[in-house]
């Protein structure tokens, strides 16, 4: 990710995935936070590299 689209694109991709709560993307860590019910780090990945984007590791919290 390297601009403000790009944030955009990465949090409408994550907030479509059914359960998503909230998304938080951080431009400058390259990170995202996602809350929401029955989540799997699988499908939020997919998401992501759906979009056209990497994803480099998952923690899960909880």
């Amino acid at each position: 990710m390297s601009c403000g689209h790009c944030v955009m694109y990465v949090t409408t991709a994550l907030q479509d995935v059914a359960g998503v709560k909230s998304v938080d993307v951080d431009l400058l860590k390259k990170i995202h936070v996602v809350e929401g019910e029955a989540l799997h780090h699988a499908v939020l990945g997919a998401a992501v590299i759906d979009a056209g984007y990497s994803v480099s590791g998952t923690v899960v919290n909880g």
